[in-house]
């Protein structure tokens, strides 16, 4: 690649001419965690765990929620200090080992685990904040996975990331990146809270509406109890001998319960992993579900639910229901979402919970007498979804906004100064 003025060439890439690329051991010594029996954890001194720094790129004192017992010469060995960065060391894939988080605060009488590494800085050149950012850049990654051991598990220790590169940039200046990104994660957070909140909002109104205890405006009298057998016409699927390869890869799409849970609470299914053949379709229990039914986990994954925008086929794992003319099926979706409990219990308690279509047909449940009402209910809870798959949507493209200015603020590509007025030196 062309080197521009201003820039130069490291064994890190291109990065702008007043940045080093620097050795991880040059600027922190590891040390590994403590490790200790089972009967010790649970009380006594706080403890930064794995699980802490895989969540948290900025560690504060308030999220440690794990205690062990040490006695006064753990207690000095594997302290924490402010300043301090914690990898994590082992996991089971590459890609979780060597993730990096930072301690912010002034931690009191804290240590840390074996499952992860502490780094003590051995100068001051890496500003707090931007030690959490600086080791997420792609280039640094791949450093850490490309030097990972792997056994039963992924590892990798302080000799490995001490050979890593980063690229420093004067002190100023790394003040200035995680000023801007952490102005990006406290929109992320904001988001987070409000995508909460709404989610509340939401099963407050699925509590009221689904239960006639609150009534919109217009609609009156007695709901009605009706077993599912009335409301739809129930069908099952089937799965087309895996041996036979003319069964598989046709234009009809086979719904497994994998579908179901990649939509993440999404309603609406519009298209599946796998298909089928119609010979395939005929060669077995598996039928045609028309558009717009509800199609339904019924084996030990219970009650997840999905409407299907296109006609398809599922597995043995569901149990699917065709709405009869009289039953939106909005409004079903929503009430079976309100369900899954009582539906694990027509399970009578065996190891292996499935539902039969014969327990389903006489299930009770309670519902307006008209469609119009369903369908009422139905569009509100619908108004609400849509608002949050939006802030969700809006979320996720702050997060690839996110990652994006990281990885043009980290490699110098792109400047929040120009060069000169970050201060001289990296410290």
């Amino acid at each position: 690649m062309e080197v521009k003025p201003g820039y130069k060439q490291t064994a890190v890439g291109i990065i702008p001419e007043d940045w080093d690329a620097v050795r991880i051991g040059d600027l922190f010594t590891f040390k590994n965690g403590l490790n200790k029996a089972k009967q010790f954890f649970g009380h006594g001194t706080p403890i930064v765990n794995y699980m802490d720094v895989f969540g948290y790129p900025g560690l504060r004192v308030a999220l440690i929620g794990g205690r062990v017992d040490v006695g006064p010469k753990e207690l000095s060995a594997y302290e924490v200090r402010q300043g301090d960065v914690f990898f994590t060391r082992t996991s089971e894939t590459v890609e979780e080992i060597g993730i990096a988080s930072v301690m912010l605060d002034e931690p009191e009488k804290t240590v840390y685990s074996g499952f992860i590494l502490r780094a003590r800085p051995s100068d001051e050149s890496l500003d707090d904040a931007f030690k959490a950012y600086c080791f997420s850049a792609h280039y640094f990654r791949q450093q850490v996975t490309a030097r990972a051991s792997y056994t039963t598990r992924a590892l990798t220790n302080g000799r490995s990331l001490s050979a890593a590169l980063l690229a420093r940039p004067p002190k100023a200046e790394q003040r200035t990146i995680a000023t801007a990104l952490s102005d990006v994660d406290a929109l992320l957070d904001a988001l987070d809270r409000l995508i909460a909140k709404k989610r509340d909002l939401k099963q407050a109104a699925m509590q009221q509406l689904l239960t006639g205890q609150t009534r919109l405006p217009g609609f009156s009298g007695e709901w009605e109890v009706k077993r599912l057998g009335k409301l739809a016409d129930i069908r099952s699927g089937g799965t087309p001998s895996t041996t036979d390869g003319r069964f598989w890869d046709g234009d009809v799409p086979w719904c497994t319960p994998t579908d179901i849970t990649a939509l993440n609470g999404r309603k609406y299914l519009d298209s599946t992993a796998r298909t089928i053949t119609s010979a395939g379709l005929a060669a077995s229990s598996a039928e045609i579900i028309p558009a717009f039914s509800v199609v339904m986990t019924s084996r030990a994954t219970i009650g997840e639910c999905a409407i299907n925008t296109v006609p398809l086929s599922t597995n043995q794992g569901f149990k699917n229901f065709v709405p009869f003319e009289d039953v939106d099926v909005d409004f079903l979706y929503y009430l079976f979402s309100t369900q899954k409990q009582g539906f694990i219990r027509l399970c009578g308690g065996s190891t292996f919970l499935e539902i039969g279509k014969t327990q389903l047909v006489g299930y009770e449940v309670r519902l307006p007498a008209t469609k119009d009402e369903q369908t009422a209910i139905a569009a509100v809870l619908s108004d609400m979804d849509a608002e949050i798959e939006a802030l969700e949507a809006r979320r996720a493209k702050t997060r690839d906004l996110k990652q994006a200015m990281m990885q043009e603020l980290l490699t110098g590509r792109t400047r929040l100064v120009r060069p000169g007025d970050s201060g001289a030196g990296a410290c």
